[in-house]
């Protein structure tokens, strides 16, 4: 990263609001000059980019980035402090600027009201001295890892899940790790719950957002021993702290031009469910299935006992997928489906197939249904 030359002053009221950090002699006024001059752009406004975007702001970084298409739910408030209970149903960009500018109102905020994709990735992240990767998911880790290879920039990371979290700084020089360093293959899709099926932790996403936060600011003002070459992990529950080493593969940094990530992390998924021989249906397909002829249907639903009564599908039948992993409901499954052709279901249809791919082990063949009960509802909104 080439280093962030001081191009402004600090006025008396900066001076003033930014006294805690001048009188660190790491930083300085040079260093807070620094961090006015400098630019970040945050990639995803949920439980990690809240507290980062509340820090940096607040640390006094000039310009900051913010890039989401999503609006915001009261499911959201348990862990994305950067919003609060009036911003239910607003852009999250929006909200997010809004209270960045209440905390610093000399902050220039940028909006991108957009899903990052290997179109418009490159146009949005080259004006930024430091990227910082809050996403949720692997194809955006994937596309904002190549992109900060192409364009020579840090990519701050994190990564939460349940009760634990991770930290790293990649890419910080040419010979430093990167995310393929860390994740050389996706893993296939089915088997990574989302934050709605898993769960999280709500202090969780603070304290690995922070994380980043803090690494930004060290690279920003060149101060300190960042992340580079080393994975920061944290467990919550047993409140503990652990340091992997990473090391870099010349091969991993071979990306000449961004690629469809959606594809490159579903390769995965397609092989195995080639493999398991699992057919799948859509949500408008089942749904004539059940017009025509519900009584040769047998419809589970994986999903936990709490999710199925927040919302399910009439006719279907609970069975959540730990009590198929684990055999119990293997026999119960097999009577019901002795004269009826089964179809699995659960949220987004990830768990679903897990279940399918054991109960085919099991001799039981079934259908999963793309989409889950996500498709269900987008369907009757429709």
């Amino acid at each position: 990263m080439e280093q962030i030359r001081n191009k402004t002053t600090l006025s008396s009221e900066e001076i003033n609001r930014y006294a805690r950090h001048i009188s660190l002699p790491e930083i300085g006024i040079n260093g807070q000059e620094k961090l006015k001059a400098s630019s970040v752009v945050c990639i995803g406004t949920g439980g990690l980019g809240s507290p980062l975007l509340i820090y940096l702001a607040a640390a006094g970084i000039g310009r900051i980035g913010i890039v989401d298409f999503d609006v915001i739910e009261y499911s959201n408030l348990q862990r994305q402090i950067i919003h609060n209970t009036d911003s239910v149903g607003m852009l999250k960009t929006d909200s997010a600027k809004e209270q960045i500018l209440k905390i610093n109102p000399s902050c220039r905020v940028d909006l991108f009201n957009q899903k990052l994709t290997n179109s418009n990735a490159l146009e949005i992240l080259k004006t930024y001295d430091v990227i910082c990767d809050c996403s949720d998911n692997f194809p955006t880790r994937y596309l904002i890892n190549d992109a900060c290879i192409l364009l020579n920039k840090p990519n701050i990371y994190g990564s939460i899940a349940r009760f634990e979290g991770q930290a790293s700084v990649f890419n910080l020089r040419k010979d430093s790790p990167n995310y393929r360093d860390l994740i050389p293959t996706p893993p296939p899709l089915e088997l990574i719950p989302s934050c709605s099926e898993a769960g999280v932790m709500g202090i969780l996403p603070g304290i690995i957002g922070t994380i980043q936060a803090a690494e930004a600011i060290k690279i920003i003002t060149n101060i300190g021993y960042p992340l580079n070459g080393r994975l920061l992990t944290f467990n919550a529950l047993n409140m503990q702290f652990k340091e992997l080493k990473l090391k870099s593969k010349p091969e991993n940094r071979n990306i000449k031009k961004l690629i469809d990530y959606k594809t490159f992390c579903s390769d995965i998924k397609v092989k195995n469910e080639v493999d398991y021989d699992i057919k799948s249906i859509s949500i408008k397909e089942f749904k004539k299935l059940l017009e025509k002829s519900s009584n040769e249907i047998i419809l589970i639903d994986v999903r936990s006992e709490n999710e199925y009564n927040q919302s399910s599908i009439a006719g279907s039948r609970l069975i959540p997928l730990n009590r198929i992993e684990s055999g119990v409901a293997i026999s119960e499954i097999k009577v019901l489906t002795a004269k009826k052709n089964l179809y699995v279901l659960c949220k987004s249809g990830k768990r679903s197939l897990r279940a399918l791919k054991y109960l085919n082990e099991c001799g039981i063949k079934g259908i999963n249904i793309d989409g889950g009960i996500d498709a269900w509802h987008n369907e009757r909104i429709d």
